[in-house]
């Protein structure tokens, strides 16, 4: 019997190199990186990266920002069959630190930008400190030596199993979960993703989000395996993005809620051709129904909205999708199977709330290092099998639809009462007023939790006449007991609201 080879997701980069050497695989700026560019600059780092000792599953970090260098570096990681380690510049020096520790990495690329806060890392002497874009003491030109490294094949060969990436979660106390993706995964995510899109070698895509997201790879994997092109922005502004969809004949974009959010605010809506979209995707949290209708109306019917948690399971919603219930966020991936769990750890029937429940191809292989939190985030079904715990609240209904209920964490206990604050954002974020809102719970001696409404607004509305209005369309069981106006809310990379932090004064005093 002939054995099967080893093709990874690098062999089909190299692939791709092979035969559309000239085509575009990558624009950032001004910049352009050709199919043959992208094999041969990846091709440097995993040489430059093996001829300093890294060895097979080793960690390396990378602390970058948005750019075809940081691009390459990271798929050279890949290709070098190191693991991947992509790490937020918006963390602290000291989350940096604790991160690479946790992680194992003893190698980390930097850029210009991230510098001081890599050197502010107070990181051991003996971490390698790549410098991509500068020079510095205490670290190693990065330039010099990738361009010192040879370009052919590294000749590299992983397994499905071998680790692909530890990508670490938002969190934003302690240390955030490092979650362990394996090559087999990877390469599940990119081939279901564009399926489900409808990408194909001749798809554009936009990067409007930071390349060390999770979120971001939807707009990154799906098109570098079909050695289709990808578009990115080193950072995201409405109008930005709106000019690039034009100018490139962007075929399917990544937005969370918020992007769009703004999107919909900003004066160029309505200057550009945006026709070409066959795909505008949502995915961080949920679209309120308003800003969904808005989307269609003004951006593109084509709107795709995904629910899904990085260890590894997703639902998906597209513009064919027509459910009885609107509110819908669509049914599993191909790929996956989804299950809601009962109050009492069992299988809840159809229409029924519990605990959304989710396995597959893509799932993760577990948190990195800490395997007790790996057996908490299990849940078996009566025949053994094993599915992921999401820790959000939804339903399935009758058509086989996910709808989100919100997420457990969050749900507020009032006098014996669960109110879900995003049955209560739908409602206020339908006031013209309001540009976003999120709601809280916080303490109340009586009730245990009651509701705050958190509200970005437009221009400049009376928050009485605005609460008022609310209480008027809510429940009694739901009702505000106050409103109080905010210019921004803490978000995570792909811009979900952190209400950790916001409730944290109010239940910190109560202490």
């Amino acid at each position: 019997m002939i054995e099967a080879p080893a093709f990874g997701m690098a062999s089909i980069w190299a692939a791709h190199a092979r035969f559309a050497p000239d085509k575009i695989a990558a624009i950032c700026g001004e910049g352009r990186l050709s199919w043959g560019d992208f094999d041969k600059g990846t091709a440097r780092v995993a040489h430059a990266l093996i001829g300093m000792g890294i060895t097979h599953d080793e960690p390396v970090a990378l602390v970058m920002t948005n750019s075809l260098d940081m691009l390459q570096v990271m798929f050279g990681i890949v290709r070098a069959g190191a693991c991947m380690v992509p790490i937020s510049g918006l963390l602290t020096g000291a989350q940096i630190a604790t991160m690479m520790a946790d992680s194992g990495a003893r190698t980390v690329f930097a850029s210009a930008s991230n510098r001081a806060l890599v050197e502010g890392a107070d990181l051991p002497e003996d971490i390698r400190r790549i410098a991509i874009g500068f020079v510095g003491e205490g670290w190693e030109d990065g330039e010099a030596l990738l361009a010192a490294a040879a370009e052919s094949d590294p000749g590299v060969t992983t397994r499905p199993e071998d680790r692909f990436n530890i990508i670490y979660s938002s969190g934003t106390t302690g240390l955030p979960k490092g979650i362990v993706q394996s090559h087999g995964a990877r390469t599940h995510f990119a081939w279901s993703n564009a399926l489900e899109l409808g990408m194909t070698r001749g798809s554009v895509t936009l990067v409007t989000t930071a390349l060390y997201s999770n979120g971001t790879m939807f707009m990154v994997l799906p098109p570098l395996l079909l050695g289709a092109t990808v578009v990115i922005m080193e950072q995201f502004s409405p109008a930005g993005a709106l000019a690039l969809i034009e100018k490139h004949r962007v075929t399917h974009a990544f937005m969370v809620p918020t992007q769009c959010i703004v999107t919909l605010d900003d004066p160029a809506l309505g200057q550009h051709d945006l026709s070409s979209l066959q795909a505008l995707l949502s995915a961080g949290s949920a679209l309120r129904p308003d800003t969904r209708e808005a989307v269609i109306e003004h951006m593109t019917p084509n709107v795709y909205e995904l629910y899904g948690f990085s260890e590894g399971f997703a639902t998906m919603r597209g513009p064919g999708d027509n459910p009885q219930r609107p509110g819908a966020v669509g049914r599993p991936v191909i790929g996956f199977d989804m299950r809601i769990v009962s109050h009492d750890d069992r299988e809840a029937p159809r229409g029924e709330v519990g605990e959304i429940a989710g396995r597959g191809l893509g799932m993760m292989a577990g948190y990195h290092n800490r395997s007790d939190l790996d057996a908490a985030i299990l849940w078996h079904d009566d025949a053994g099998t094993a599915y992921l715990r999401s820790g959000d609240i939804g339903m399935i209904d009758e058509e086989g639809f996910l709808h989100i209920v919100d997420r457990k964490k969050d749900m507020i206990l009032s006098g014996g009462f669960n109110i879900f604050p995003a049955d209560l954002e739908a409602v206020i974020g339908a006031h013209p007023d309001v540009q976003d809102v999120t709601v809280i719970g916080i303490p109340h001696p009586k009730w245990g939790e009651t509701p705050l409404a958190l509200v970005i607004p437009r221009g400049a509305p009376d928050a009485a006449d605005l609460l008022e209005w609310a209480n008027a369309r809510l429940a009694k069981t739901q009702r505000l007991a106050g409103l109080e106006f905010r210019t921004e809310f803490p978000r995570n990379a792909l811009g979900k609201v952190l209400k950790r932090e916001l409730r944290a004064p109010w239940w910190d005093e109560a202490k």
